[in-house]
Parts: C-alpha cells; structure tokens; sequence
C-alpha cells in the first residue's frame, strides 16, 4: 500500500497497454493485451482512441460503491445501515479508501495518455485525433479533481506523474487550496473544450460535455470562499446557455428511458461512465445493481440490496407514502427512482410479463428494508433483459448499463440556480426550469416564478439516486452553513417498525399500534466538519503532508 501511488503511475502509463481486449465495432474497444509497448503503440488514429477508452470504465470501477454511500446515504436520500447514515465515516473505511485510491488512478491515467499522445503519437495520427484523445482525457481528469475537492476539500495538484516521480516529490506534495483547485479545475476544461470536437463520435465526449462541466465546477466554485461570487455564477450561467442553445441536444420525452441500456448512448447525457459487460478485465463492469437490487433480482445469486433504499425522506419529496398501499403517479420520477407497493415495471423481467415489487419483496424474498422502497436507477433486470437491449450477455456482478454522471437536465437546472441567485431569472430561466420539470410532472402549472428553494427541490427530485445529492449540500454548506445543516438534521432518515404486517393485511391504513415511524429517531450529528471526509489512512501513511495546512499554489505554472 505504502507504494500505491507509483503503482497508479504506472497504470497511468502503460495500462492501456494491458487492460484487454473487446470488439472492433465497439467504441470503447481496447488494445489487445500483450500485444504492444508504448513504443510502437499510438501509431494510427483508432490506436489512439484505444488508448484513452479505459478512461470511460475500468480506473472509476471502485468509486461505484462510494458514489452510492457518499453521494445519496449522507445527503438522506437512501437509507442504509453504515457510517454514511451516522456521518461517523472514519479514514479506514473501505468505500472512501478505495474511491481515493481509484480518482488518483483516473489522475494518472490521464496525465499518461496526454505525455503518451504527445511523445509517442506516430505522423500516420491526425492532428484532431491527438486533440480530441488529449481533450477527453482532460475532462476526465477535471472530473476527478471535481470529486476530490468536493470530497476532501483541500488537495495536492499532481499535474504529471512521470516529473513528480522523475524527482521524487511524488509523496513529498503539500495540499492546495479549495480555490486553487476549483481554478486547476477549470483551467483543464478550458484546454479541453479548446481541444475537442463540437460532436464526438456516439458517447464520447465532446466540448459540450466539457462546458456542461465547466457550469456545475463554476457553480459549486461560487461560494467556496464563503460568500457567492457573480462573476462564477455569471460564468456558470454563461457556460450552460451555450450547451443549452447551441449543443443541439434536447431532453429525452420520457424520463426512465435515460435509465435503460438500450439507451446507453442517448442526446441527453453528457458524461457517462461507459460500462462493458463481463468480468474480462475486471473492473470495466457495472456492478451497482448488485448492491441495489434487492435478493432474487438476477440469477446470479449477488443481489444485496433488501435492506437498501430511498429513505422516508426522499419518499415525502416525492408526495409518497409506504403507509400507504396507493401510488399518487403524478411524478412519473418516483417510479422511476423508487419501487414500492403495488409498483409493476413493463421493462424489467420482459421475459416474465413484467416485474412486480410485491412478488419479490413479500413472496420470493419474503424480506422488507424499513422504509417500504428500494432503487429503481442503476438497475439493468435480468439476464434476458440484459441481452435484449443488445449489450451483450450479463454476469455476476457484471452488466453493461452506462451510468449518467452529467445529464442535460442537470445543465438547465444548473442555469436555472445561477440565474436565481443573480436576481436575473426571465423567460429563458423559467423555460429551462419547466422543461425539466413538466417532462416528468406534466400536470403540473408551468412556473412564472422561481425561488432558489424551488430548484433546490427540483434538483433532489430530478437526480436522485445519481450519487450527487451530497455534493450539493457541499457546495451550499460553503456560503450557507447553518442552513446545509439544520436541513440534515431535520430529515427523517430512519425507518418504520411494521410494515410487513400492513403489507400483508386486507386493510387499506395500517393500525398504528403496528405500523408506525421510528419514535426516537437519532439525529446526525453534522457539523461544519461533516462536510469534508477524512483522508484514507493509507494516503495519509504515504504522504503526511495531508496533515498539514494547505499551500497557496500558482496556477500559471500548469500547461497542457
């Protein structure tokens, strides 16, 4: 462990090289394993795109879980037993170690690509090709960087490997500030939409997944200081008008389409962790659903996720109740986001008729988590819908369903927050805003008016489940403290005692000397500090510089 750092280097560098093989018609193809050094690699145009293709999987693999505990358990949106329900996350937790130890491996990753393309790229290599590889690779590292400091706050800038280790400093690096890593951040966007294509071939990335990105960092860079900046949110607002209006993307008419795999590559996403099915190399799969779906899902015996699912909380966002046997339906969101009593699914089990919760949760599982949901997103089904949607045969704890970490819908609501809090909102910003809303809520009366208040709630309902809600009360909690904290503390993240009992009762209303919310619920103990998560002992150990205070770092001297 105390060498893993030079090991990602190492990955960084010569991993594309060793990472396996797949079909020549697939865009996320890779160099066939043994077959070639970095010196007679980068020789044509598809080589190049080989190389960088891994950065779309295999480095993020050990994040998914973190994405799930972080991203939705400690904003309140799922409830699972663990300390991300507590926030009593310490430095040996296994989730956090292995999401810090897989974003420096997309750092390093990166950061070899860029050298190899610029040291090794053969004359027979289009000078666009070397852009566009450069330009997605950059985007990928920025993304990075966007989870370290949201999830570490203050962080080294490793910007080559190959000089760090070249002189020994690798190890020996003091930690930046929150600020100069928004502005590093921001800085490798800005070379990166420079570099790219304004359309990149089907679900890679192109310049406006780079601006799309550039509007969210500039966004959660406005308050970091501790009071908001206009000039950040001018730019954030700038940056997403421009994928907006000019990327001609549009949202998809029906929201759960974006959630199936026959629609991996779709005009709404910007930035997806691109998923190939199989266990060969391991690590290019996706394998949330095992840990969401609940027991007897697939035939693969490696679904956990009984005792997992969308708290109370998020339940009363949504106008919903597991106290009660009826769904409302009116945001067609919920069912998309959260199965629950008398839910049926037309496009899971398709070779079955269908899938209902109440068969699996109340006969073949026959076990019940406390708040009467469970995940609906990040769920492919089973093995027939799974080769249905023409993504290749699924596996134990391997399917191929993308996963969406930047949405277009995400982008309108982020112009449509910049907006409010700048005072401007006018008809752009309310078209933006019912969009996104009246694509899932159609009934709903189209706003003349927009509060924050209003888009902070349009953003739970809208990505929920999608590991960003977190990241959300980060950026709020920088210029608004009491506020971030004082709503946490205020959700109902615990369970209900009985549930079963009404389930499976001819009544309509559970009596509530049977069914009722937990009557002493704890409260999370969230503080300023909550908002920053430990560093892993296992960088700690390598680097104790992480221990002392962040360094005031010149940008400028960075070049791509």
């Amino acid at each position: 462990m105390k060498n893993i750092f030079k090991i990602y280097q190492t990955i960084g560098l010569m991993g594309v090289l060793v990472l396996g093989a797949a079909s020549c018609e697939d865009f996320l193809d890779r160099p066939a394993e043994d077959n070639y050094t970095v010196d007679n690699f980068y020789e044509t145009d598809d080589q190049c795109y080989q190389a960088v293709n891994p950065l779309y999987n295999s480095p993020w693999y050990d994040v998914q879980r973190f994405f799930i505990q972080a991203g939705e358990v400690l904003s309140g949106n799922y409830y699972y037993s663990c300390d991300y329900l507590t926030f009593t996350v310490n430095s040996t937790n296994d989730a956090l170690n292995l999401c810090s130890a897989s974003l420096w491996s997309v750092n390093a990753y990166a950061n070899g690509i860029i050298e190899n393309i610029d040291m090794k790229a053969g004359s027979n290599v289009s000078e666009s090709v070397k852009n566009t590889v450069k330009g997605e690779a950059l985007v990928w590292k920025a993304m990075a960087y966007f989870f370290l400091v949201r999830t570490f706050g203050e962080v080294p800038i490793i910007h080559k490997n190959s000089d760090d280790i070249a002189a020994n400093t690798y190890n020996d690096k003091y930690k930046a500030t929150k600020e100069n890593v928004y502005d590093y951040i921001i800085k490798t966007l800005e070379k990166a939409a420079e570099w790219l294509p304004e359309q990149n071939k089907g679900g890679r990335i192109d310049r406006y997944s780079a601006y799309g990105l550039l509007a969210k960092v500039y966004l959660a860079k406005a308050g970091v200081t501790g009071t908001l900046n206009q000039t950040d949110l001018n730019n954030a607002a700038t940056y997403a008008k421009e994928v907006i209006d000019k990327s001609g993307r549009h949202l998809l008419p029906v929201y759960s389409d974006l959630f199936r795999p026959q629609n991996n590559i779709n005009e709404e996403a910007l930035i997806s962790w691109a998923w190939k099915a199989g266990r060969d190399p391991w690590t290019q799969q996706n394998s949330l659903q095992c840990d969401l779906s609940m027991t007897g899902f697939s035939e693969f015996n490696d679904n956990w996720g009984t005792w997992m699912g969308p708290t109370i909380d998020l339940q009363n966002a949504f106008s919903e109740s597991a106290l009660s046997k009826t769904r409302n339906n009116r945001d067609a969101r919920r069912k998309a986001t959260m199965m629950m009593y008398s839910d049926h699914y037309d496009y899971f089990w398709t070779d079955k008729g269908g899938f209902d919760w109440n068969y699996l949760a109340l006969q073949i599982d026959g076990n019940l988590n406390g708040v009467g949901a469970n995940c609906v997103k990040f769920l492919v089904g089973d093995a027939y819908d799974h080769q249905q949607a023409g993504i290749g045969a699924m596996d134990n704890m391997a399917n191929g369903l993308f996963t969406h970490l930047l949405r277009l819908a995400d982008v309108y609501l982020i112009y449509a927050e910049a907006k409010v809090l700048l005072n401007q909102v006018d008809a752009s910003v309310l078209n933006a805003f019912n969009q996104v809303r009246l694509r899932s809520f159609p009934n709903d009366t189209p706003r003349t008016s927009l509060s924050w208040q209003d888009v902070w709630k349009e953003r739970r309902l809208e990505l929920a489940g999608e590991g960003d809600r977190w990241y959300d009360y980060v950026r709020w909690h920088y210029y608004a403290p009491d506020q971030a904290i004082a709503e946490i503390k205020a959700q109902k993240r615990s369970t209900y005692t009985g549930l079963k009992d009404f389930y499976t009762s001819s009544s309509t209303t559970p009596d509530p000397s049977v069914t009722y919310y937990d009557k002493n619920p704890t409260i999370p103990n969230v503080m300023d500090q909550s908002f920053t998560l430990p560093f892993p002992e296992a960088d700690v150990s390598m680097n104790q510089h992480l221990t002392e205070p962040a360094q005031d770092i010149d940008i400028s001297q960075f070049a791509y």
